[in-house]
C-alpha cells in the first residue's frame, strides 16, 4: 500500500534540488554499497551452504550468478556487462542519453562488483584469518540460514532505500526502479520492483536455454521477489529518516 510519504514524494521531492552536502551524500553512499554488498553475497552463499539447495538468492542476484555460470564468468563481469545493458534501457525510459547518469552507472558498477567478488572470498573462506561458512549439515543450521539469507535480502532493501534518498550514483537496476517508481507507480516501491524484476527474469530464461538448470532460485528468491520492494519503502521512514529523496530526474511523466 502506497503511504502518504510515497505521494507527498510525487509532488514536492521530485522537484527539490539536494539538501544535503557533497560528504554526507558519500558518506552514506559508502554505507549503502557496503551494506548491498555483502546482503547480496549473503543471499549467495547460503544458498550453496545448504544441500540439495533450495534457498536462492535474490532476484536480480540470481539471474546474474545463473548468467555467469551460462556464460563462463565471475560475479564481476556479470555484474558489469549486464549493469551496462539495464543502464541503455534506463536511458530509453528516461528518454534521453545522460553521460553523468550512465557515468555514475559505471562508477557504482565497478566498486560494488569488487565488493560483491571480496564478499564472495570472505564467505567461502578465501582469507586466512576465516574459514568460510559451513555447510549446513542439522535443522539449526539450515532455519539458521534461511533466516540469514531473509536478512541478506532485507540489507539489499534498506541498501537501496538510502542510496536511492542519496541519489548520488545508482546501480543501473536500482536506477531502473527507481525510474518506474517515480515515472509510472506514483512512488510505489513494491509495484516498482516488481516490475524492475522483467529484465532479470529475461535474463534467467536466457541462461536456462543454455545450461538447461536454475541455480540460486528458490525460496530466497521467492521472498526477495515478494517483499524486498516492501522493505526499502519501509526502510525509507526508518532507515535515516530524515534523508529525503534528493534531486530525482526519472523523465517527463507519462500521466
Amino acid at each position: 500500500m502506497q503511504n502518504n510519504e510515497e505521494a507527498e514524494m510525487n509532488d514536492s521531492q521530485v522537484l527539490n534540488g539536494r539538501t544535503i552536502s557533497m560528504t554526507t551524500s558519500i558518506i552514506y553512499f559508502v554505507i549503502s554499497l557496503v551494506i548491498n554488498s555483502a546482503g547480496n553475497v549473503l543471499t549467495l552463499v547460503t544458498s550453496a551452504k545448504i544441500h540439495p539447495s533450495y534457498l536462492g538468492s535474490a532476484y536480480w542476484t540470481a539471474a546474474e550468478a545463473n548468467l555467469s555460470v551460462a556464460f563462463g564468468w565471475n560475479l564481476f563481469w556479470a555484474f558489469l556487462i549486464l549493469g551496462v545493458v539495464i543502464t541503455i534501457l534506463n536511458a530509453i525510459l528516461v528518454g534521453h542519453w545522460s553521460w553523468r547518469r550512465a557515468l555514475g552507472n559505471l562508477i557504482f558498477m565497478v566498486p560494488f562488483s569488487a565488493l560483491i567478488q571480496i564478499f564472495e572470498d570472505f564467505f567461502i573462506g578465501k582469507y586466512s584469518f576465516f574459514k568460510g561458512l559451513p555447510d549446513a549439515n542439522s535443522t539449526g543450521m539450515i532455519i539458521f540460514y534461511i533466516l540469514l539469507n531473509f536478512f541478506g535480502v532485507a540489507l539489499i532493501g534498506t541498501a537501496i532505500s538510502i542510496y536511492q534518498r542519496v541519489n548520488l550514483v545508482l546501480h543501473p537496476a536500482d536506477d531502473l526502479m527507481q525510474i518506474l517508481r517515480f515515472k509510472y507507480f506514483k512512488g510505489n516501491a513494491n509495484i516498482a520492483m516488481w516490475a524492475s524484476y522483467i529484465p532479470p527474469t529475461i535474463m534467467a530464461i536466457i541462461a536456462f536455454i543454455i545450461t538447461k538448470q536454475f541455480t540460486n532460485f528458490g525460496i530466497g528468491t521467492i521472498f526477495a521477489f515478494l517483499f524486498q520492494g516492501g522493505i526499502t519503502g519501509i526502510a525509507d521512514t526508518r532507515v535515516f529518516p530524515s534523508l529525503k529523496h534528493q534531486a530525482l530526474d526519472v523523465g517527463k511523466s507519462d500521466e
